[in-house]
């Protein structure tokens, strides 16, 4: 086993087909030799039988002395019919009358020339040559004993199995070489396709799709593999997206970070400048570093999720939504203690992974919040949609969203005008929309009137 899949495809496919050959052609061959075996035997066998019956009703006529020919044109006629040997045997089993040479009296003759025994028919040795003799009751009583030299039909069998080996191993070698060019060339989209991914693998160059012809299974393959790369290019154009929006995203912070940092220290290690700042702008400071280091650890835990891989992901389970979304709720009370969080929730189930759900719905609760004036109240729907659906809402009542912001509010790190001066990554609709399409769902933003912004998250239920 270990040596067969050792060899090329091409290779195996040629064996295969040689070896199918092989098989389909020995058995032809042994099947038209034991035919024409069978043939020959059984024409033997009849002839046997014809010369037999044609003595037998006569004896009387065949009785010749010597080589036993009668000299009347009648006889003449029957000797031309029978077989080169012939012999008459008495009641007692002697000898009457030969033809073509003695033929062996066995005990199983002696018998039918009896008549205790039904006609025989035997292989004997006649002069160092096989004859099949056959021993048959005679009219008036005694046998008739006629036998035929086998060496024709043996070295007719023989002459017929040289050719048929021959023409064997010559039609296996023919397979053999045509196994192995049919493999070739079947096998070439194999190789063309194999050599194009190669040179895709070596040179990185996802834009160049794979030669398709045809629409057989070679090409479906080749049609797969440039969806595939297709796929990873995709994948690949979003992850140096992400990057490069992440490396914008996070220099702001930091450069600020290292200002302050650069002043702090710019002070303390040289006393005589700490007169120039007073102890309120220190705190001020601090206060600064302080929001800037928790923006970037929200900042890198949006971008972990963003970028997670769906097998590392949370197994899909029946989820309460309603529990989860209490479960958002009572954790943006916490954050936004000035907020009024009205719910109205009915019960219903969804396939999917609760703590990425609930990471969704506190992150719309906590746009809400962050959109709204002081005091004012996010109202929280969650009611089914149809016969499979379910629909959370989440309204607010801040300034709303422009028209023109509208259709870019769930990309990555897009800040709309108005929200570039309040905190925020612009990663927590973007984290909304994936989580809600991760689960088989969508997710819009419209105006609320007169003033505000409905978030709609629309997901299959479970039924």
């Amino acid at each position: 086993m270990k040596w067969w899949h050792g060899r090329t495809l091409h290779a195996r496919l040629a064996l295969l087909v040689t070896g199918a050959v092989a098989v389909a052609v020995v058995a032809v061959a042994g099947l038209a030799f034991a035919a024409v075996a069978q043939i020959e035997h059984h024409q033997q066998e009849s002839q046997l039988r014809t010369d037999a019956r044609a003595i037998a009703a006569h004896p009387d006529r065949w009785q010749t002395a010597g080589a036993g020919r009668r000299d009347d044109e009648e006889d003449d006629d029957h000797h031309h019919n029978v077989g080169p040997r012939w012999q008459i045997l008495d009641p007692a089993g002697a000898v009457v009358s030969t033809w073509g040479g003695d033929l062996p009296v066995t005990d199983q003759a002696r018998q039918v020339a009896a008549g205790r025994r039904s006609p025989v028919q035997e292989t004997v040795t006649v002069d160092g040559h096989r004859h099949l003799m056959l021993t048959v009751p005679a009219t008036g009583g005694g046998a008739v004993q006629v036998a035929l030299d086998q060496d024709p039909v043996e070295d007719t069998l023989a002459l017929l199995a040289v050719l048929l080996v021959v023409g064997s191993v010559i039609g296996i070698c023919v397979a053999a070489l045509l196994g192995r060019a049919v493999a070739r060339a079947g096998l070439m989209p194999v190789q063309q396709l194999t050599d194009a991914v190669e040179k895709v693998a070596l040179t990185m160059d996802l834009d160049r799709p794979v030669p398709v012809r045809g629409a057989d299974e070679i090409a479906r393959l080749g049609r797969s593999v440039n969806t595939m790369l297709t796929a990873i290019g995709t994948a690949r154009q979003a992850q140096r997206a992400l990057v490069e929006d992440a490396g914008h995203e996070l220099r702001t912070p930091l450069t600020s970070l290292r200002t302050n940092i650069e002043l702090l220290l710019a002070v303390e290690r040289q006393p005589d400048l700490a007169h120039r700042l007073p102890p309120e702008e220190r705190t001020r400071l601090l206060d600064d570093l302080d929001a800037q280091v928790g923006e970037l650890a929200t900042l890198t835990a949006e971008l972990v999720e963003l970028s997670r891989e769906e097998t590392t992901r949370e197994q899909l389970e029946p989820v309460e939504l309603t529990d989860v979304v209490d479960a958002a709720l009572e954790r943006v009370r916490v954050r936004a203690p000035r907020i009024a969080f009205a719910a109205d929730l009915d019960p219903v189930t969804v396939h999917g992974r609760p703590g990425e759900l609930e990471r969704m719905v506190l992150n719309v609760l906590d746009n809400a919040a962050k959109w709204s004036p002081p005091d004012a109240t996010v109202h929280i729907g969650l009611q089914l949609d149809g016969p499979d659906h379910c629909r959370l809402t989440v309204t607010d009542t801040g300034p709303g969203i422009d028209a023109a912001d509208r259709p870019h509010v769930f990309d990555r790190f897009y800040r709309a005008a108005a929200a570039r001066g309040l905190p925020g990554s612009g990663l927590g609709l973007a984290i909304v929309a994936q989580t809600a399409h991760q689960h088989g769902g969508t997710v819009t933003a419209t105006s609320h009137t007169p003033h505000g912004t409905v978030i709609t998250i629309r997901l299959p239920r479970l039924i």
